[in-house]
């Protein structure tokens, strides 16, 4: 326990000096923003179109709920790192309607009570959370045409916003809770106020460059009088109650019967029926009596008299609702016909008919949109929206997606139709179409689906999961088919939890008799080995029984995981809050050379860099000339022996500049090929298979390809929205790219004519390249029933010297014309789709089709390949 305190105590130090000096302000990291959208508008491969392929059945991470007042169909839903969607129709269908803003992360969005079609959104994640990723906004944004169109209205270096507050009366009057930096100390946090729509903003309630505001909350009687909780993360001495009777013109702090000490994050709630009752749900972060608790936990606090006076009414112990986690929950909220009543959200939710005092689960009665193996409520609840006019109705926002009930919380329908997961990593296996793509999901397990899932395609979701947990969740990274038995999967839970699972077995439960646990442990009497959240494993290249997995030491087993060898020395850093939460100093990322067995590669949290040529007997440290950078990336050059590529990371001191390097001598020397890439955190580099000139880049705005070895980049974002790109894969057979984004889940993209565009083309006004040839219908995807005529398209590629209206017709072998297509074509690679119907709308028959493209610059052909269904 004394161990978890000093680390406490040393996280609550991260706002540093270091940390200061390396973090990126708001203007930098918009000014690299619209750098990303401007190349991206300029790139020859604009016009490319990407895939997005799901899935849908994860659900996401979810923070933020809002409903327009009295408009029960319309419902917004704030993803926490997967933008901003919308229903009108009660969550049958969504549309995302924050796409390509300068953030993804939604921390909070509000509806204007007086009108509807004010909509606000704060962004930055408000969980600025102890592991993964907790991504930062860039302030606050509003939109007056009910989210069709959006407009930055400043608070630009917040970085993560806890609230957004509207005045009921004026929509003009609007308050925002600001937690400011995560590892950096700024002033730019606590609470904002604007009278006049966001034009301006004055700081309302600041304390110092440390604490920040989680939350703030109205009276309804009284809208002058408001309260807000200010947060020193993950804790401290500087946070607490406070109390406006002015508008937030000036605050009082308020104690009286409050907790003093070391207090984390809170949230509040006014009863609306009697607002002279406020709860507050806190993190008390005192000394626990317990010594299997490092601090007391969650406590639910009451006030009688508009906040001045509290009392803690809960009886029933709530540790357990949050335990240590209060960083990432403690929302509160007051049924709109009883002041009694409350729930209070953590792992669990819980609620409770008396005041606080004693609680109960909510219901785990589960109805699926898109079926899962799932039984239960999934867990890590993070807001809750009660109907003012109907409380039996309730929406909830978790880690799975989003709930609704119409029975006060007792039973659920999961509205888990919205393709938005944070992936992590992302593979393929090497069959023809449609292969299988797998994923590893924040808190959404791992999954796999076919290479032609698309997320338009109005059928059942054809994704599966590779294993759930029995919250129907899991934290999953690395997940990868064992390349000889199409049946067996590797995957990972955090910190070295590793699974071999047959996904054809009986059960995807984790730990069920389809799965065999293969994490390595050290010999008893030897000190445990330790693993990251992120724990790199790989199969090897030379021999697929033999994995790789990288801890505080690299290991390898020859028979598939089930018996681990040490490899040489340890590997690992000193610890450091600095480089973060879970601050191990494991290594991060592994890569083996395929010039000779044994040469490995391996980066670490801390920014070292290692290298063996003898299988692990010995490493060497090949990082000098390399910052002290979290290792995003390390890989070895599949074309020439000596290549080394390192992608590094500084999000854990909140700096976003771009760090990728290269060497052509093993790592002795290193040279940077950032160049025009934009100021952005990179996730991920790797080479082109069949090209030793390409590389690609995903970072956290989008994807990049260098033509010359990352001499110059160009944007391959295209039609991506802004996001995450945390890893990338090529399945070489189809020559297609595949990107997991911490977010939006899978895409793809065909990049064969990308590759294929020579100087003799570009000299063209206009080539269509030969397309690949398509199947009118592919076997069934494992048990997903339906046509699947819509899951089948023919995809043309056509390069334009210069923009413009192209007519592309369509004929079949007789010349009679079948299908005529029209597109705005803009200069460079532009994608066309032909949904393989002709004029009639019928489907059409196997065979070659001559395909024509013209415009007023010229003629193209090209011809497209038909082929029958396979029975």
């Amino acid at each position: 326990m004394l161990r978890r305190r000093r680390l406490i105590a040393l996280l609550a130090l991260a706002p540093s000096v270091l940390a200061a000096q390396s973090a990126t302000n708001g203007a930098t990291r918009l000014a690299a923003w619209e750098q990303h959208r401007k190349m991206t508008s300029a790139s020859s491969f604009a016009g490319m179109q990407w895939t997005a392929m799901g899935p849908k059945i994860n659900g996401g991470r979810v923070e933020a709920i809002a409903v327009p007042k009295g408009n029960n169909g319309t419902i917004y839903v704030g993803m926490a790192a997967g933008s901003l969607w919308k229903t009108t129709n009660n969550g049958l269908t969504w549309k995302a309607v924050f796409t390509n803003q300068s953030s993804f992360a939604i921390g909070d969005v509000a509806v204007a009570p007086s009108n509807a079609n004010i909509v606000w959104v704060g962004t930055g994640e408000a969980q600025p959370r102890h592991s993964g990723y907790a991504y930062p906004g860039t302030g606050v944004f509003k939109s007056i045409d009910g989210g069709a169109t959006w407009q930055p209205m400043g608070l630009t270096d917040t970085h993560h916003i806890g609230k957004v507050l509207v005045d009921p009366r004026n929509p003009d009057h609007v308050y925002v809770a600001a937690i400011g930096h995560q590892w950096s100390p700024n002033a730019e946090r606590g609470v904002f106020r604007t009278i006049d729509g966001g034009k301006h903003w004055t700081k309302s309630l600041f304390l110092n460059d440390s604490t920040g505001a989680i939350d703030i909350v109205m009276d309804p009687m009284n809208t002058l009088v408001l309260y807000a909780w200010m947060w020193q993360i993950p804790g401290g001495h500087d946070g607490g109650l406070y109390k406006s009777v002015n508008g937030g013109a000036t605050w009082r702090h308020i104690t009286a019967g409050l907790p003093h000490g070391m207090l984390g994050r809170a949230g509040l709630d006014v009863a609306p029926t009697a607002p002279n009752i406020v709860y507050a749900y806190l993190d008390n972060q005192g000394q626990s009596a317990s010594k299997d608790r490092p601090f007391i936990g969650g406590e639910v606090y009451r006030s009688d008299d508009r906040g001045e006076h509290w009392r803690r009414v809960n009886t029933d112990d709530l540790y357990s609702v949050f335990g240590e986690f209060g960083w990432k929950f403690c929302d509160v909220r007051v049924s709109p016909d009883n002041p009694n009543e409350i729930f209070i959200l953590g792992n669990r939710g819980m609620h409770s008919t008396d005041g606080g005092k004693t609680y109960q689960r909510i219901g785990e009665a589960i109805i699926r949109l898109h079926d899962t193996p799932g039984k239960a409520l999934h867990l890590d609840h993070h807001d809750i929206w009660i109907d003012p006019l109907n409380p039996n109705r309730i929406l909830l926002a978790n880690d799975g997606g989003v709930f609704q009930s119409y029975d006060r919380g007792q039973s659920w329908l999961h509205m888990n139709n919205i393709p938005a997961v944070q992936f992590y990593f992302i593979s393929a296996d090497t069959g023809a179409a449609p292969y299988r793509v797998y994923g590893g999901a924040q808190d959404n397990a791992a999954v796999y689906g076919p290479s032609t899932a698309r997320v338009e395609d109005a059928q059942d979701d054809p994704w599966r999961y590779v294993y759930l947990d029995r919250w129907t969740g899991g934290d999953s990274y690395v997940t990868i088919p064992d390349p000889t038995d199409p049946r067996i999967v590797y995957y990972e839970h955090q910190n070295g939890d590793m699974v071999r699972m047959d996904i054809t077995g009986t059960s995807v439960m984790t730990g069920g008799p389809s799965a065999v646990n293969i994490m390595p442990r050290a010999p008893k009497g030897e000190p445990a080995y330790r693993f990251g959240w992120y724990t790199p494993f790989f199969v090897s290249r030379f021999d697929p029984r033999t994995l790789y997995v990288g801890g505080n030491r690299v290991l390898k087993s020859v028979d598939r995981g089930d018996h681990w060898t040490p490899l040489g020395q340890e590997l690992s850093d000193s610890a450091s809050g600095l480089r973060g939460t879970v601050p191990l100093g494991t290594v991060t990322m592994m890569s083996e050379s395929r010039f000779g067995g044994g040469t490995l590669y391996a980066g670490t949290e801390g920014g070292n860099v290692w290298r063996t040529t003898d299988d692990g007997a010995h490493w060497s440290s090949i990082a000098n000339g390399l910052p002290k950078k979290w290792v995003s990336r390390v890989i070895a050059s599949e074309h020439r022996d000596g290549v080394v590529y390192v992608a590094m990371t500084g999000y854990r001191a909140d700096d976003s500049r771009a760090y990728l390097f290269a060497s052509s001598d093993s790592g002795r020397t290193w040279r940077s090929i950032v160049a025009n890439l934009p100021t952005s955190s990179i996730n991920v580099v790797k080479e082109d298979p069949a090209n030793p000139d390409v590389l690609y880049v995903g970072n956290d705005l989008g994807v990049y390809v260098s033509f010359d070895r990352g001499g110059q980049w160009q944007s391959l974002s295209g039609n991506l929205p802004t996001t995450a790109v945390h890893d990338l894969t090529i399945q070489a057979h189809e020559r297609e790219l595949l990107i997991a984004t911490y977010g939006l889940g899978a895409w793809k993209v065909e990049i064969g004519p990308m590759l294929d565009l020579t100087d003799v083309i570009r000299t063209n006004a206009m080539h269509l390249f030969t397309a690949k040839p398509v199947t009118l219908d592919y076997f069934p995807w494992e048990t997903v029933p339906g046509d699947r005529r819509g899951r089948v398209r023919a995809v043309l590629h056509l390069f334009a010297r210069a923009s413009g209206p192209v007519t592309l017709q369509i004929a079949d072998s007789t010349d009679q014309p079948v299908r005529e297509l029209k597109t705005l074509a803009r200069e460079g690679i532009n994608t066309v789709v032909w949904d393989l119907v002709d004029a009639a709308g019928k489907e059409v028959r196997a065979g070659s089709y001559r395909v024509r493209a013209t415009s007023a610059a010229g003629v193209a052909e090209s011809v497209l390949t038909i082929l029958p269904r396979r029975r």
